[in-house]
């Protein structure tokens, strides 16, 4: 990574040990795109619900040369552990997708011009 990823935590128990945590996870994921440019990781709990107790959003945005990977898990879970978990899987699995895209391993399928006929006129479906 060219710069050191930048992590915000708001309203976070324990902030050293989750900030360690996406540290570790932001370092796993050069196993999956090496050439990650920069990384920002939010990780919040905005939700003060005191029935379901207090649920994690964890964001990302990840830059990589042709774009950037952005996830945004919807607070979904209660233990930050699991939320950061869950994010960063997403985030691998985005980063995925976009080595195999520009390596050109994912098929395009060609498609019909609108409109178009066959050889007797018809339309082609």
């Amino acid at each position: 990574m060219k710069s050191e990823p930048v992590i915000h935590l708001t309203d976070v128990p324990s902030a050293l040990s989750v900030e360690e945590l996406v540290r570790r996870r932001v370092a796993r994921l050069h196993r999956y795109c090496e050439d990650i440019e920069s990384c920002h990781v939010w990780v919040a709990a905005p939700h003060g619900h005191h029935k379901q107790g207090r649920l994690y959003e964890v964001r990302l945005r990840i830059g990589v040369p042709d774009g950037v990977v952005v996830v945004r898990d919807q607070p979904a879970d209660d233990d930050v552990h699991v939320a950061i978990r869950g994010a960063f899987d997403a985030a691998r699995r985005q980063l995925e997708d976009h080595v195999r895209r520009r390596r050109g391993d994912v098929k395009e399928h060609p498609r019909a011009a609108a409109g178009a006929r066959d050889e007797q006129g018809g339309e082609t479906p």
